[in-house]
């Protein structure tokens, strides 16, 4: 989740392609316009250990965006509360959908 959320904070759309589940992500990546992450809280993690196949993570990031951007506060902030699936994936984790 911490790897995805950086990704995503500094434009490589390419990490987040390659660790979302090719069964759910979309064929292509856009980064919304105006947008700039500015912090990830974790609140809460089930499973997701060394000896698990499956995991989740209830996260909020918050963001700013430029004026004019839609779905902001009048202080052009705001924050994604969500509650994600992951999954392991050869390996390696992978996010698979929110809750």
């Amino acid at each position: 989740m911490r790897s995805r959320y950086a990704a995503y904070a500094v434009g490589d759309l390419d990490h987040v392609f390659r660790t979302w589940h090719p069964r759910t992500r979309p064929d292509d990546l856009v980064p919304p316009p105006g947008l700039t992450w500015t912090g990830l809280e974790i609140l809460d993690t089930v499973a997701g250990g060394p000896d698990d196949d499956t995991g989740v993570v209830e996260f909020r990031a918050s963001y700013r965006t430029e004026p004019g951007v839609p779905s902001a506060g009048p202080d052009h902030s705001g924050v994604l509360h969500e509650r994600s699936t992951f999954a392991r994936r050869a390996g390696r984790w992978v996010y698979v959908s929110p809750t």
